[in-house]
């Protein structure tokens, strides 16, 4: 059974039309990924009907709090307190604060993550300043939440049933194109 030169063409631009869309995709799909299992330490996202479900135990762990920018965002960005000793499973607070350290109004976005990375699955988010993107005004200076917790079930994995510590980093990134929902939330 021959095939002719027009089918193979065709069989052709199709596969690479295919291709090019699994390239696209690859991205998301690897978000999504990294956001349901905790791989590369993503932290997972909670509401709060999930977080009342969680009980507290009788052990503690330390957070450690980073905070960074890229150098071409004018910010001064840390955390309020640089550690914490926490109630696994209990909810938590952190406050970080940024600044604009310039004289326009700008907006920035925060990427973040988890070490060591296998407690990315049991760092759970409520609310955090990083589900949004935030604008600051020239000079002014914000208080940002981070409400979480620690699911209990760190303690049963045999792979994260020995840390005593995990470390909650934040990095800040220039928005170029702002998103108009994100800064009328925040007033912007």
């Amino acid at each position: 059974m021959a095939v002719s030169n027009a089918k193979m063409g065709f069989l052709a631009a199709g596969l690479a039309v295919s291709m090019v869309g699994v390239g696209f995709a690859a991205v998301p799909l690897y978000r999504i990924f990294c956001q349901v299992t905790g791989f590369g330490g993503t932290t997972m996202r909670v509401d709060a009907a999930q977080a009342a479900t969680v009980s507290a135990i009788n052990k503690t762990m330390v957070i450690r709090f980073d905070a960074n920018h890229r150098s071409d965002l004018p910010w001064d960005f840390k955390p309020e307190r640089p550690t914490d000793t926490v109630t696994i499973g209990a909810k938590d607070m952190s406050i970080f604060l940024a600044k604009n350290l310039s004289n326009e109004t700008i907006t920035g976005t925060a990427a973040f993550n988890v070490t060591p990375e296998l407690a990315g699955k049991y760092f759970n988010k409520i609310q955090c300043f990083c589900f949004t993107e935030q604008t600051l005004k020239p000079g002014e200076q914000v208080r940002m939440p981070v409400l979480y917790y620690v699911d209990p079930q760190i303690m049963t994995d045999p792979d994260t049933k020995d840390i005593e510590e995990i470390t909650l980093s934040y990095t800040f990134y220039p928005v170029e194109k702002p998103n108009t929902v994100d800064q009328a939330a925040n007033g912007g």
